[in-house]
């Protein structure tokens, strides 16, 4: 294929995914507000739902205004050149090839996030603040900016410095290698994230004494799950919303709870959100979850090896000559339809995890209190009971409420 009938089928990608997703989320706003459920009727009123449904059409009005500047502004980017144009500046200072690829990806990752800025301020002290939300600092917001900033610099830039030192330096077979690489990295990042990443935003400090700990140790003693670090994040700093996770493997596994949660449920409630999250680990969800996303990367590295030193790509998005930096970005367009099914492949596999992490919790602990917990988080996070199956289909990791429910009520 030609650079020029290569740039249209980007163009043909670029406008396909953009119609796919908000044709998607129309049909899931659109969806009418349907009738309270029995099983809800004591949780929920008609002004609560009115209240989600109006939440529910806000973000998507706002994610369609955002989603539509960005998509413009690619395609305006690949249609006129302006990739290539961006290469070729930066190519005029005389960098070496591998400089010149790191100032290239710096420049389009602080371009993309400026211009971003404004979209996430107004989401977080806008929206999330209309509806109770928010319980960010314009302090605590920019902070996390700059620690981003940082983080990205120091862990993403290093990862781009080998990854593009093994294109330059070793040719096709840098794809296997920076596999090994980047399977080491996301193992590390799973061991680590709670003691390394998680404190440069937020304080983890241990469970205190007391019935929700004694209860949560005889059960973990119960199914034969070894724990000793159950941690409190201070989630309310930036939000109302309540959530937990685990995290690691053997002895460095960690349960993590938010203290909103603590706060909105009584501790038979929150021991069977830790059921559902040991039910996880039992069942093996991590560890094959893991593996599925190793073998993912090394699919979409070894796809990239394909076409990587091809110059076609590089001047399809306007550059002057074969450019590692431009063919990256073109493939990452190109492999987006291929992303979306193995994206809609790892949902639905989520999904069926979902279900029997709480069949777990169920067996090994009870079903009402799970449920219950559902039911009030579901309220106060206005979460939709109804989406479309469609958006379930494609877009959601966890099925939806009404489901889980009936499977732990039934």
């Amino acid at each position: 294929m030609d650079p020029e009938n290569l740039k249209y089928l980007l163009l043909g990608v670029l406008v396909f995914g953009f119609l796919v997703r908000k044709t998607l989320g129309f049909l899931n706003v659109k969806n009418p507000v349907p009738e309270i459920p029995a099983t809800l009727s004591q949780y929920l009123s008609t002004s609560k739902l009115e209240e989600a449904k109006a939440y529910q059409r806000e973000n998507f009005r706002f994610k369609f205004l955002a989603g539509t500047f960005s998509f413009i502004l690619t395609f305006l980017f690949i249609a006129l050149g302006w990739f290539g144009a961006i290469d070729s500046w930066v190519s005029a200072f005389g960098f070496a090839p591998l400089v010149k690829s790191l100032v290239f990806f710096g420049l389009i990752f602080v371009g993309s996030d400026l211009l971003s800025l404004p979209f996430d301020y107004y989401n977080t002290f806008v929206i999330e603040e209309k509806y109770g939300f928010n319980k960010t600092s314009i302090r605590t917001f920019f902070l996390d900016k700059v620690k981003g900033y940082l983080l990205s610099i120091l862990v993403g830039g290093g990862l781009l410095l080998v990854f593009l030192w093994l294109i330059h330096r070793m040719g096709h077979h840098f794809w296997w290698q920076f596999w090994l690489v980047a399977a080491v990295f996301m193992v590390l990042v799973n061991l680590f994230y709670t003691a390394w990443i998680l404190p440069l935003f937020n304080r983890l400090t241990p469970l205190e004494d007391g019935e929700l700990k004694h209860k949560i140790l005889h059960y973990a003693r119960s199914v034969d799950f070894p724990l000793d670090n159950i941690f409190v994040i201070d989630g309310s700093k930036r939000s109302s919303k309540a959530n937990a996770f685990f995290s690691g493997f053997g002895k460095r596994k960690k349960i993590v709870l938010y203290d909103t949660l603590l706060e909105q449920h009584p501790p038979d409630e929150l021991v069977a959100v830790l059921a559902h999250e040991v039910g996880h680990y039992k069942r093996k969800h991590i560890v094959s979850g893991m593996i599925i996303s190793v073998l993912q990367v090394g699919l979409m590295l070894f796809l990239l090896s394909q076409f990587i030193f091809s110059e076609r790509m590089s001047l399809a998005l306007g550059g002057q000559a074969w450019s590692a930096e431009l063919n990256i970005i073109g493939f990452t367009m190109l492999f987006t339809p291929i992303s979306m099914v193995l994206g809609m492949g790892m949902n639905w596999l989520s999904r069926k995890n979902e279900f029997e992490a709480d069949e777990f919790a169920k067996t090994t602990f009870s079903g009402e209190p799970l449920a219950e917990a559902l039911k009030t988080l579901s309220v106060k996070t206005l979460s939709t009971i109804n989406p479309h199956p469609w958006y379930v289909f494609v877009n959601y990791s966890h099925p939806p409420l009404l489901e889980r429910l009936e499977k732990l009520e039934n």
